[in-house]
């Protein structure tokens, strides 16, 4: 064999002989892989083979007719190769559920978009206090009050009863008829109602009313109380609600009934004062949160036996900011408590966020949340920006004071209570940058008809009552459709009409003046050209809207948009993303108005 060269081997050559081995091969572990449709046809053939009903594999025609039968149906018989049941790929479910569905259409798509939106608003921290939150307290069942009339009430006389005609109080309005036994029922409830259509009486008789049977049964004594107290946005409207319930409790007191102290609680008066009133006991109490949170802080005030709670304005307070506030307020109350939530305006999102604060809530609407007082007559006129306050003037003629002109920036009020002053008109003003004491003059000269106008910020729009007030006036249009709502329902009080005339021009935006328009059309009031130039985007979406039983915009009310094109929605995602919050609605940051 010497001298025999080796013949050269070629890869080639090696390869057509002997396969190669991988070293996946080599592995004891490995299994060959089978694609999908392979191994469907293995399993039935296994199946069928364990029953006795085919020998060896499928021909090629069963095959066939069997993969076309798991792709259409499933296989959900044994009778043969095209039923046998076999698992279905994801991608073949989602193709079968979408077979036969009509394609939905743009609304449809912006509908589901909404309730999206609307989803991921209010799935926040429910509006319950740290304490319960984080002991997981659950209240299920509403409190049980046995109230009745006293006997003296029941035995009354027609005439006695009439006496209720001081205050200007004749017949109840439909807010009264379906709130009040709602209430004295010991039931939660949202009540939603158009401006001056009677909403404090609601709240404030049935407080009074706890606060008599208690002290009938069992008189307060020092540093005890309060029963049963109301939380407003303004502390203009806090002192409304304490003169409101301070002039029943002194009627009651002339006829001979125990005297129920009441306490106002808001900043701009001297704490000592208000720790003195507390000393001797009280039994109901007016407030603003942030000056409730500092006396419970600083324990000048419990809430030990504290079971009736009232929420006016309550979404003007989340949007305001205070619902941290009336969160930590909340971790006082030492038990389940009652708790009211009223307001004129409660957009969808705040109405889902409000009842998780309450037990088996009754919610009382009167007309839509939102909408303007129909006996309100609205004139909108458009007036350039450097005519409005000659126009103003002119605008003082159409009805006799006292008038309400709102502006949306103190820079502005101020200007114009200037220029009346110096047309000899007799005015005042009122906005967050003056101290309490003079706002309490100005409002006070004001309604005992002393002024003959009075120019204010929107801290003067919420739940104010001037029942004399002919005429509204809104020198700017504002951000926000709930101001506008709330703004000239201050007019047209308890069945009487008024006026209300707002002037708008290119300085306000497109989507606050299809809102207008909207609303002007819902109180079929007159539409005046420039806002019918408007082209409204809305049209499109009316029939799917109408469907789906959502009107406008669930955020803020406004019936000129939709949720996804929401301003309000869009300013406090940017301001929550700079963590600020607008709390005036006119550029500055604060707290208690």
């Amino acid at each position: 064999m010497a001298g025999i060269e080796p013949v050269k081997r070629y890869r080639r050559e090696l390869a057509e002989e002997e396969p190669e081995v991988t070293r996946t091969e080599e592995a004891d572990d490995y299994e060959e892989y089978i694609p999908i449709k392979k191994r469907r046809l293995l399993e039935a053939e296994q199946r069928l083979s364990r029953l006795g009903k085919v020998a060896g594999p499928l021909a090629p025609a069963e095959q066939a007719a069997f993969l076309e039968n798991a792709c259409d149906a499933g296989g959900t018989s044994d009778a043969g190769p095209p039923q046998a049941r076999v698992k279905e790929s994801l991608l073949i479910s989602t193709a079968k559920a979408r077979k036969g569905q009509p394609e939905e259409s743009e609304a449809e798509k912006r509908l589901k978009e909404e309730a999206e939106i609307l989803r991921a608003i209010t799935q926040r921290t429910a509006l319950k206090s740290v304490k319960e939150l984080a002991k997981g307290v659950t209240y299920t069942q509403r409190m049980a009050t046995g109230w009745k009339p006293p006997l003296a009430i029941r035995r009354m006389s027609e005439e006695e009863a009439q006496e209720l005609e001081a205050k200007n109080i004749r017949r109840p309005t439909p807010i009264q008829m379906q709130g009040l036994p709602t209430i004295l029922s010991g039931r939660d409830m949202i009540g939603v109602a158009f401006t001056g259509s009677g909403k404090t009486l609601v709240f404030a008789l049935p407080l009074i009313m706890l606060a008599l049977q208690e002290e009938l049964r069992m008189p307060l004594i020092k540093d005890e109380g309060p029963l049963g107290m109301i939380i407003c946005p303004s502390r203009e409207l806090a002192r409304q609600t304490h003169e409101v319930i301070t002039g029943y409790t002194q009627s009651l007191h002339k006829a001979g009934y125990p005297d129920l102290k009441t306490l106002l609680c808001i900043g701009g008066i001297d704490m000592k004062q208000q720790t003195d009133t507390m000393r001797s006991g009280v039994h109901m109490v007016s407030a603003t949160p942030g000056r409730l949170k500092d006396m419970l802080g600083k324990k000048r005030l419990n809430l030990d036996i504290c079971k009736y709670l009232c929420l006016d304005e309550a979404d003007r307070m989340v949007d305001m900011g205070f619902e941290e506030d009336i969160r930590e307020i909340m971790s006082y109350f030492k038990g389940q408590r009652q708790t009211l939530m009223f307001s004129a305006t409660m957009p969808m999102k705040i109405k889902a966020f409000a009842e998780s604060a309450l037990v088996d809530p009754v919610t009382v609407n009167v007309g839509r949340a939102g909408a303007a007082n129909l006996d309100v007559i609205q004139e909108v006129e458009y007036v350039k920006q450097e005519a409005k306050l000659v126009y103003l003037l002119e605008c003082l003629q159409k009805t006799a004071p006292p008038v309400l002109i709102f502006a949306e920036k103190t820079k502005d009020v101020d200007d114009i209570h200037e220029y009346l002053l110096v047309k000899g008109v007799e005015a005042v003003a009122v906005h967050g940058g003056k101290d309490q004491e003079e706002r309490t003059a100005s409002i006070d000269a004001f309604k005992a008809g002393q002024k003959d106008v009075l120019v204010a910020t929107d801290v003067a729009s919420k739940g104010l009552d001037f029942p004399d007030i002919q005429h509204v006036i809104n020198f700017d249009m504002p951000d926000e459709i709930e101001n506008y709502v709330h703004r000239i329902g201050r007019t047209g009080r308890c069945g009487k009409t008024g006026i209300a005339t707002t002037f708008i021009n290119k300085n306000q935006s497109e989507s606050i003046l299809l809102d207008l328009k909207h609303l002007l059309k819902e109180a079929k009031q007159r539409i005046p050209p420039v806002l019918h130039a408007l082209h409204d985007p809305l049209e499109e979406l009316e029939a799917a809207a109408t469907a789906s039983g959502t009107k406008g915009c669930a955020f803020c009310g406004g019936l000129g948009h939709r949720m996804a094109d929401c301003p309000k929605l869009a300013s406090q995602t940017r301001q929550e993303a700079r963590g600020k919050k607008d709390y005036f609605g006119a550029g500055g940051f604060g707290g208690e108005m």
